[in-house]
Parts: structure tokens; C-alpha cells; sequence
């Protein structure tokens, strides 16, 4: 019986050990369970902590310190913000229908900082730093991108066309943009045309924002295919090539009046006609577009003739390229230039008017070959600087993706 007894005593002690290591395996440690508590409460008082925005409304005849002033912020913090900003941005420059966002600590309600989106790729982050002084920069907006294609066929313009297949018409404009020094929009093309694109899209959390840069296109003008397509050579020779490797950026752009302002008088039906000054055989292109629609110089120069023209220019601009050729700008309604300032390509001169002898707005546009005008549109210039040999590898691995795309 004895014997028994410790039997059944040493299985119990044997048993107690087990559980009691058992136990101690499977159940959490204390300071484990108050650790993960506190992590949650150290998450909530994070979440609790979080920045206060408040948006102000850039509204008509508001100024950045009438717009501060009416948020409560004083004028020693509006002046820190302002003169921080100002060699990155001035804020005196804000534009109307924007807004501005001020952020402010939740548990001082002190504001540490402001955001406003200068353009659609930036916005002007200003800060609070540790010291107490303000510090700003520009940041690039963290766009997602998406790869569309788009095309089309012209009937009586690629806008008309873009437009009647869904097509963002400020992905169009981009289009024209690239093929600017290429195709005249207002007088190359012609019925049965055709486009094809491949360019991205810009979403911010989630949401459809623009079109972005255009990657490759194809445009079929009377049978024959215009390719460009987008390459980064390096940091100093980025942009659209043909299929060659050439730059398409050449001396002097097809058009004075850039696509955006020409494309809708096709609307109604309106197109836009070559004119032949038959008395005196010299030739020009008549541009018939809205009144003050801004008229561009179509290459670098220098301005020899601005203001007045008592032969039935009406107001005229005459820009010298280089010791060949030059262009006159004719009937505008405003100059923008004067007598010898040097222009840019695409450069705002001048806006479309009927001055002079003119039935009606339109820019009489005139280029001059060895003091001999010319049909700009017959004129070939010789084509971009070529991708270098080095880097023609990787430019045809970029070519043929996208090849097949708008094949």
C-alpha cells in the first residue's frame, strides 16, 4: 500500500511539472501583453496626433497677406513665409481658384508649415524647422502613371477627330505639340488621316488628373507615316526623334499659331486656306483664327521691324533668323515685341487681329529666303541633331516597344 502510495505521488509531482511548464509555454508573458497594449495606445495617440489642414481659397482681389490675415496668422509668420519662399517661388503670385493649405501642430495649434501647388507637376512645400525658421522648396507630385492609347481618324480635324473617339483633348494638344515642327494643323492635313499615340496618364489617389507626357506617334498625312517618339539620351538631350535617331526639333516650327488656337474653327467648318498675292507673285499663308489668339515666333531671332505698316500690314512684326531667312507677322491687334529684342522659338510676339487691309482676324504670315519670299510649307529643312552611335542601342530597343504598339 505504501508502495502504491508513492507511485500515485511521484506521477502527481511529475504531472505538476508538466502543467506548470506547459503553462508557461503557452501563455503569453505579461510584460508581452502590456507591450503589445502599449504599442496600440502609442498607434492611437499617433493616429490622434495627426496634421490639421485647413484649405484657404485664393479668391478675386485677395493678396498672400489678406489671405494669411483672414487664416489668423500673424504678420511676423506671414513675412517668415514669404521672404523663405521667395527665391523659390513668390507667393505674391498666387493665382486665383487655387487654394492654400496651412498645417497646423493639433496639440499647440500652431502652424508649422504651408502647401501650395504651383503648377501641375510641383507644389511649394514651406516648413517650420527645429530653429523656428521657415524653409521652403519645390517638390514633384507623386503622380501614378498609366500607359493609354489612343487614335483616330480626321474627317475634318484631329481635334474633331480626338474628341469624337473620347480622346482627353489635352492629350491632343500634346500631340500637336510634339509633331510641332513636323505637321502644319491647320494646312497638312487632310480627309481619311490618321493618328495613333501611345502617352500616360496621371492619377492622384486614385483619381484620373491629366495627360502626361506623349511616348510615341504615328500620324498618316495623305498616305505618308510621321513617326516621332520620346528618348532620353542623357540629362542634356531628352526629347522626340524620328525613327532615324534625329531630333525632330528643327530651325523653325510648321506653324505660327500653335494647334490649341487654330483647331476649334473646324467646328464650323471653317478651314484654313494658302493665299497667293498673284499681282506681285509673292507668297504668304493666311491663318484664319479667334481674335487675340497669341501668334508665336517660329524660330530664334531678332526683331528688325515692330509697330506699324503703311502698306496695308496694319500692325507688323519682322523677325531676321539668321543671314538667310526671316518672317513677317502681319493685321495683328497687339504687338508684344519691340524693335530689336531677341526672341525664342515659340515665343509670344504678337496676338491675331484684322488691322490694316483685312476683311476679318487672321495673321498674314510671310518667310523670306534671300530676300525672296517663299512657301514655308514647301520649305525642307534639314533635320535634328542624330542620337550618338553609343547610344543608338538603346534607342532601338525603345523604338521597336513602341513600334509595335502603333502597329
Amino acid at each position: 500500500m505504501e508502495k502504491y502510495f508513492k507511485y500515485v505521488l511521484v506521477l502527481f509531482l511529475i504531472s505538476v511539472v508538466v502543467t506548470v511548464y506547459l503553462v508557461g509555454f503557452y501563455v503569453p508573458n505579461n510584460n508581452a501583453i502590456l507591450n503589445k497594449e502599449e504599442a496600440k495606445i502609442d498607434d492611437q495617440l499617433i493616429l490622434e496626433k495627426k496634421d490639421k489642414i485647413v484649405e484657404v481659397e485664393i479668391i478675386k482681389g485677395s493678396t498672400f497677406g489678406t489671405l494669411m490675415e483672414g487664416a489668423g496668422i500673424g504678420g511676423f509668420d506671414t513675412q517668415g513665409i514669404y521672404e523663405a519662399a521667395i527665391d523659390t517661388y513668390d507667393l505674391s503670385q498666387v493665382r486665383l481658384g487655387r487654394s492654400i493649405e496651412l498645417i497646423y501642430d493639433p496639440e499647440t495649434n500652431e502652424c508649422k508649415g504651408l502647401d501650395y501647388q504651383i503648377n501641375a507637376e510641383e507644389i511649394l512645400c514651406i516648413r517650420k524647422n527645429e530653429e523656428g525658421d521657415w524653409e521652403a522648396e519645390r517638390q514633384e507630385i507623386a503622380y501614378e502613371t498609366k500607359i493609354k492609347i489612343a487614335q483616330g481618324t480626321v474627317q475634318s480635324s484631329m481635334y474633331e477627330a480626338a474628341l469624337q473617339n473620347g480622346i482627353d483633348e489635352r492629350a491632343i494638344v500634346e500631340l500637336a505639340n510634339a509633331f510641332q515642327w513636323t505637321i502644319d494643323f491647320a494646312m497638312d492635313p487632310r480627309m481619311d488621316d490618321t493618328f495613333k499615340f501611345v502617352y500616360e496618364e496621371l492619377y492622384l489617389d486614385g483619381e484620373y488628373i491629366m495627360p502626361g507626357r506623349v511616348l510615341a506617334g504615328r500620324y498618316v498625312n495623305s498616305g505618308t507615316p510621321l513617326e516621332l517618339f520620346y528618348f532620353e539620351e542623357n540629362e542634356d538631350n531628352k526629347g522626340y526623334f524620328d525613327g532615324d535617331g534625329n531630333s525632330v526639333q528643327k530651325m523653325f516650327l510648321k506653324a505660327p499659331v500653335a494647334f490649341k488656337y487654330i483647331s476649334s474653327g473646324f467646328t464650323n467648318g471653317r478651314r484654313y486656306v494658302e493665299a497667293f498675292n498673284v499681282s506681285t507673285n509673292h507668297r504668304a499663308i493666311d491663318y484664319a483664327a479667334d481674335a487675340g489668339a497669341p501668334i508665336r515666333s517660329v524660330g530664334d531671332g531678332v526683331v528688325t521691324f515692330a509697330g506699324w505698316s503703311s502698306i496695308g500690314y496694319g500692325y507688323l512684326t519682322k523677325i531676321r533668323h539668321n543671314g538667310t531667312y526671316s518672317t513677317n507677322y502681319a493685321h495683328q491687334s497687339r504687338i508684344a515685341v519691340s524693335y530689336g529684342q531677341r526672341v525664342k522659338q515659340g515665343q509670344v510676339i504678337g496676338y491675331v487681329g484684322s488691322t490694316g487691309f483685312s476683311t476679318g482676324p487672321h495673321l498674314h504670315y510671310e518667310m523670306i529666303k534671300n530676300g525672296y519670299k517663299i512657301n514655308p510649307l514647301r520649305e525642307i529643312l534639314p533635320p535634328g541633331e542624330p542620337i550618338k552611335e553609343e547610344n543608338q542601342g538603346r534607342f532601338s530597343e525603345e523604338l521597336e516597344k513602341y513600334r509595335k504598339t502603333l502597329d
